[in-house]
């Protein structure tokens, strides 16, 4: 039973500060996944691999989710 308990703990939801007001840490890693997205969809598009790469959408989107996840595990601290 104690098991299914393993990934409860009492920290709290990471977050962080902006002008005195905090925003969830989450939405700081999708605003850099988004971003990232964007990044790869112009260099895609600027080298001409956009011709060549097929479901260039899912492929900026599996990018963007990268980085995204990279940054939370990275800043959270749970990457090393």
């Amino acid at each position: 039973m104690s098991l299914s308990l393993q990934g409860c703990a009492l920290r709290g939801a990471p977050s962080f500060e902006i002008f005195g007001a905090y925003f969830p840490f989450w939405l700081l890693s999708g605003l850099l996944g988004l971003v990232g997205a964007l990044i790869a969809q112009r260099i895609f598009v600027t080298t001409g691999w956009a011709r060549t790469v097929p479901y260039l959408l899912f492929v900026c989107v599996a990018i963007g989710l990268t980085v995204a996840v990279l940054f939370w595990l990275s800043a959270t601290g749970l990457l090393l």
